[in-house]
Protein backbone atom coordinates (compact mmCIF):
# COMPACT_ATOMS: atom_id res chain seq x y z
CA UNK A 1 0.00 0.00 0.00
CA UNK A 2 1.77 3.33 -1.09
CA UNK A 3 1.81 6.17 1.98
CA UNK A 4 0.83 9.59 0.72
CA UNK A 5 3.53 11.50 1.73
CA UNK A 6 2.34 14.38 4.51
CA UNK A 7 3.69 18.06 3.04
CA UNK A 8 4.63 20.64 6.30
CA UNK A 9 4.90 23.71 6.62
CA UNK A 10 7.85 25.60 5.22
CA UNK A 11 9.35 28.38 7.40
CA UNK A 12 8.53 31.12 4.72
CA UNK A 13 5.06 29.87 5.27
CA UNK A 14 4.95 29.94 8.84
CA UNK A 15 6.72 33.64 9.11
CA UNK A 16 3.57 34.86 6.93
CA UNK A 17 0.89 33.22 8.53
CA UNK A 18 2.43 34.54 12.09
CA UNK A 19 2.72 38.12 10.52
CA UNK A 20 -0.59 37.93 9.48
CA UNK A 21 -1.63 36.95 12.79
CA UNK A 22 0.22 40.32 14.85
CA UNK A 23 -1.10 42.39 12.09
CA UNK A 24 -4.80 41.45 12.52
CA UNK A 25 -3.63 41.29 16.46
CA UNK A 26 -2.30 45.15 16.18
CA UNK A 27 -5.69 46.14 14.23
CA UNK A 28 -8.31 44.06 16.45
CA UNK A 29 -6.37 46.08 19.42
CA UNK A 30 -6.33 49.43 17.51
CA UNK A 31 -10.22 48.74 16.95
CA UNK A 32 -10.91 47.75 20.62
CA UNK A 33 -9.35 50.68 22.27
CA UNK A 34 -10.99 53.32 19.95
CA UNK A 35 -14.15 51.77 20.89
CA UNK A 36 -13.00 51.95 24.34
CA UNK A 37 -11.94 55.45 23.87
CA UNK A 38 -15.12 56.52 22.65
CA UNK A 39 -17.07 54.81 24.82
CA UNK A 40 -15.40 57.11 27.80
CA UNK A 41 -15.76 59.78 25.87
CA UNK A 42 -19.83 60.19 25.57
CA UNK A 43 -19.46 58.72 29.40
CA UNK A 44 -17.43 62.09 29.77
CA UNK A 45 -19.79 64.20 27.50
CA UNK A 46 -22.91 63.43 29.64
CA UNK A 47 -21.20 64.41 32.96
CA UNK A 48 -20.34 67.62 31.30
CA UNK A 49 -23.85 68.09 29.88
CA UNK A 50 -25.33 67.21 33.60
CA UNK A 51 -22.56 69.70 34.77
CA UNK A 52 -24.18 72.32 32.03
CA UNK A 53 -27.55 71.68 33.00
CA UNK A 54 -26.47 72.57 36.96
CA UNK A 55 -25.14 75.99 35.18
CA UNK A 56 -28.36 76.72 33.49
CA UNK A 57 -30.18 76.12 36.37
CA UNK A 58 -28.07 79.22 38.75
CA UNK A 59 -28.38 81.10 35.43
CA UNK A 60 -31.99 80.69 35.54
CA UNK A 61 -32.69 81.38 38.95
CA UNK A 62 -30.14 84.18 39.70
CA UNK A 63 -30.05 85.84 36.14
CA UNK A 64 -25.72 85.44 36.13
CA UNK A 65 -23.15 83.02 36.20
CA UNK A 66 -21.44 81.47 39.28
CA UNK A 67 -18.47 83.34 40.89
CA UNK A 68 -15.01 81.27 40.26
CA UNK A 69 -14.24 81.62 43.55
CA UNK A 70 -16.11 83.57 46.13
CA UNK A 71 -13.51 84.29 49.29
CA UNK A 72 -15.36 86.75 51.10
CA UNK A 73 -19.06 84.80 51.60
CA UNK A 74 -19.03 84.30 54.63
CA UNK A 75 -18.48 88.35 55.48
CA UNK A 76 -22.06 88.39 53.27
CA UNK A 77 -20.27 88.43 49.92
CA UNK A 78 -23.03 87.34 47.30
CA UNK A 79 -24.75 84.34 49.48
CA UNK A 80 -25.89 83.08 46.41
CA UNK A 81 -22.49 81.93 45.67
CA UNK A 82 -20.67 78.93 47.80
CA UNK A 83 -16.94 79.60 48.10
CA UNK A 84 -16.01 78.04 44.29
CA UNK A 85 -18.08 77.05 41.58
CA UNK A 86 -17.94 73.76 42.02
CA UNK A 87 -19.47 73.56 45.35
CA UNK A 88 -22.23 75.89 44.17
CA UNK A 89 -22.44 73.68 40.89
CA UNK A 90 -22.84 70.82 43.14
CA UNK A 91 -25.40 72.54 45.65
CA UNK A 92 -27.88 72.88 42.25
CA UNK A 93 -27.06 69.23 42.06
CA UNK A 94 -28.01 67.79 44.97
CA UNK A 95 -29.56 70.87 46.75
CA UNK A 96 -27.35 70.74 49.63
CA UNK A 97 -24.45 73.04 50.70
CA UNK A 98 -20.82 71.97 50.39
CA UNK A 99 -17.88 72.84 52.96
CA UNK A 100 -15.32 70.71 51.51
CA UNK A 101 -14.64 69.69 48.16
CA UNK A 102 -14.81 65.74 48.37
CA UNK A 103 -17.80 65.37 45.89
CA UNK A 104 -15.16 66.27 42.98
CA UNK A 105 -13.63 62.85 43.48
CA UNK A 106 -16.40 60.96 42.46
CA UNK A 107 -20.14 60.91 40.58
CA UNK A 108 -20.23 63.32 37.45
CA UNK A 109 -16.58 65.34 38.48
CA UNK A 110 -14.58 62.66 37.94
CA UNK A 111 -14.00 61.90 33.71
CA UNK A 112 -13.35 58.48 33.73
CA UNK A 113 -10.56 58.68 31.20
CA UNK A 114 -9.03 60.61 33.18
CA UNK A 115 -5.38 59.66 34.93
CA UNK A 116 -4.16 61.04 37.63
CA UNK A 117 -0.42 61.17 37.50
CA UNK A 118 1.63 59.23 40.51
CA UNK A 119 2.47 62.01 43.54
CA UNK A 120 -0.05 64.84 42.49
CA UNK A 121 -1.31 64.70 46.12
CA UNK A 122 -5.69 64.16 47.20
CA UNK A 123 -8.00 62.98 44.81
CA UNK A 124 -9.76 65.87 45.15
CA UNK A 125 -7.05 68.35 44.00
CA UNK A 126 -6.86 66.48 40.66
CA UNK A 127 -9.87 67.87 38.70
CA UNK A 128 -11.42 66.59 35.63
CA UNK A 129 -13.52 69.28 34.49
CA UNK A 130 -12.87 73.26 34.46
CA UNK A 131 -14.85 76.55 34.47
CA UNK A 132 -14.03 79.37 31.74
CA UNK A 133 -12.98 81.95 34.54
CA UNK A 134 -10.85 84.10 32.11
CA UNK A 135 -12.05 83.86 28.80
CA UNK A 136 -8.72 85.16 26.68
CA UNK A 137 -7.91 87.79 29.01
CA UNK A 138 -4.87 87.42 31.62
CA UNK A 139 -5.64 86.81 34.88
CA UNK A 140 -4.05 89.93 36.13
CA UNK A 141 -6.73 92.16 34.12
CA UNK A 142 -9.02 94.39 36.10
CA UNK A 143 -11.70 92.92 33.60
CA UNK A 144 -11.95 89.24 32.29
CA UNK A 145 -13.29 88.38 29.59
CA UNK A 146 -15.16 84.40 31.16
CA UNK A 147 -17.63 84.09 33.26
CA UNK A 148 -15.83 83.69 36.63
CA UNK A 149 -16.51 87.66 37.75
CA UNK A 150 -14.55 90.76 37.58
CA UNK A 151 -11.43 90.59 39.37
CA UNK A 152 -9.49 93.36 41.13
CA UNK A 153 -5.66 92.99 41.35
CA UNK A 154 -2.61 92.90 42.26
CA UNK A 155 -2.92 90.81 45.61
CA UNK A 156 -5.01 88.19 46.19
CA UNK A 157 -7.60 88.38 43.82
CA UNK A 158 -11.17 90.02 44.75
CA UNK A 159 -14.45 88.82 42.84
CA UNK A 160 -16.00 91.91 41.33
CA UNK A 161 -19.85 91.73 40.41
CA UNK A 162 -20.52 88.52 38.83
CA UNK A 163 -21.11 88.39 35.48
CA UNK A 164 -24.90 88.98 34.33
CA UNK A 165 -27.26 86.56 31.55
CA UNK A 166 -26.89 89.28 29.47
CA UNK A 167 -23.45 89.94 29.50
CA UNK A 168 -22.94 86.31 27.09
CA UNK A 169 -23.54 88.48 23.40
CA UNK A 170 -23.70 84.72 22.40
CA UNK A 171 -24.32 81.82 24.85
CA UNK A 172 -24.69 79.09 21.93
CA UNK A 173 -21.10 79.77 20.77
CA UNK A 174 -19.25 80.97 23.91
CA UNK A 175 -17.75 78.01 26.12
CA UNK A 176 -18.75 78.09 29.58
CA UNK A 177 -16.97 75.00 31.03
CA UNK A 178 -15.80 71.45 29.76
CA UNK A 179 -12.68 68.95 30.52
CA UNK A 180 -9.82 70.88 32.20
CA UNK A 181 -7.25 71.85 30.17
CA UNK A 182 -5.32 74.64 30.16
CA UNK A 183 -3.71 75.19 26.46
CA UNK A 184 -0.93 76.95 24.62
CA UNK A 185 2.29 77.29 22.51
CA UNK A 186 1.69 73.55 21.78
CA UNK A 187 1.27 72.00 25.62
CA UNK A 188 -1.33 71.31 27.70
CA UNK A 189 -1.79 70.98 31.45
CA UNK A 190 -4.90 69.05 33.12
CA UNK A 191 -5.82 68.67 36.74
CA UNK A 192 -6.65 71.81 37.33
CA UNK A 193 -10.33 73.73 37.35
CA UNK A 194 -10.25 76.08 34.71
CA UNK A 195 -10.73 75.54 31.19
CA UNK A 196 -8.36 78.23 29.80
CA UNK A 197 -6.45 79.00 26.44
CA UNK A 198 -2.52 81.70 27.13
CA UNK A 199 0.00 82.40 25.66
CA UNK A 200 1.99 82.20 28.50
CA UNK A 201 2.04 78.74 28.42
CA UNK A 202 5.11 77.24 27.59
CA UNK A 203 6.22 74.10 29.31
CA UNK A 204 4.93 70.83 29.87
CA UNK A 205 3.69 71.00 33.76
CA UNK A 206 3.65 68.45 35.29
CA UNK A 207 5.94 66.32 33.77
CA UNK A 208 3.99 63.96 30.92
CA UNK A 209 0.62 66.46 30.60
CA UNK A 210 0.68 67.05 27.98
CA UNK A 211 0.95 63.58 26.31
CA UNK A 212 -1.84 62.47 29.16
CA UNK A 213 -4.22 65.19 27.93
CA UNK A 214 -3.93 64.00 24.35
CA UNK A 215 -4.85 60.56 25.32
CA UNK A 216 -7.63 61.36 27.41
CA UNK A 217 -9.82 61.85 24.16
CA UNK A 218 -7.33 61.51 21.59
CA UNK A 219 -6.88 64.76 21.06
CA UNK A 220 -10.28 66.44 22.24
CA UNK A 221 -12.27 67.97 24.76
CA UNK A 222 -15.83 68.02 26.13
CA UNK A 223 -17.42 71.60 26.31
CA UNK A 224 -20.49 72.73 27.09
CA UNK A 225 -21.31 75.96 25.71
CA UNK A 226 -23.59 78.70 27.66
CA UNK A 227 -26.56 77.58 26.40
CA UNK A 228 -26.29 74.23 27.38
CA UNK A 229 -25.75 72.01 24.12
CA UNK A 230 -21.86 69.89 24.41
CA UNK A 231 -19.01 69.55 21.30
CA UNK A 232 -15.75 67.82 21.58
CA UNK A 233 -13.65 70.43 19.56
CA UNK A 234 -10.10 68.93 19.21
CA UNK A 235 -7.37 70.49 21.04
CA UNK A 236 -5.60 72.47 17.72
CA UNK A 237 -9.36 74.67 17.30
CA UNK A 238 -8.93 75.02 21.61
CA UNK A 239 -5.77 76.08 21.82
CA UNK A 240 -3.68 77.08 18.49
CA UNK A 241 -6.53 77.99 16.20
CA UNK A 242 -6.46 82.16 15.74
CA UNK A 243 -9.61 82.41 13.63
CA UNK A 244 -12.31 84.73 14.68
CA UNK A 245 -14.43 81.63 15.04
CA UNK A 246 -12.05 79.87 17.30
CA UNK A 247 -11.23 82.75 19.46
CA UNK A 248 -14.52 84.65 20.19
CA UNK A 249 -15.84 81.48 21.44
CA UNK A 250 -13.80 82.09 24.98
CA UNK A 251 -15.04 85.62 25.33
CA UNK A 252 -18.39 86.51 26.50
CA UNK A 253 -18.63 89.72 24.41
CA UNK A 254 -18.26 87.57 21.39
CA UNK A 255 -14.40 88.95 20.08
CA UNK A 256 -11.61 87.54 19.10
CA UNK A 257 -9.11 89.48 21.15
CA UNK A 258 -6.23 88.55 20.15
CA UNK A 259 -3.80 90.79 21.85
CA UNK A 260 -4.51 89.13 25.01
CA UNK A 261 -3.26 85.52 23.67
Amino acid sequence: MRRTKRRSFTLIELLVVIGISAILSALLLTAITQVKGRALRIQCGNNVRQLGVALRAFVVDNNEYPLFVNPHRSSGNSPEHLTYWTATLQRELDNQSHTNEKFLSQGIWQCPAAYKPPGWGKDDDFNSYGYNWYGLSHQTDTNCFGLGGTYIWPGVPSPGPAISESQVASPSEMIALGDAFMGGNGFIRDGAFILYRSGSITNDWPPGSTKRSNARHLGKANVVFCDGHVESPTFKFLFEDTSDDALSRWNRDHLPHRGKL
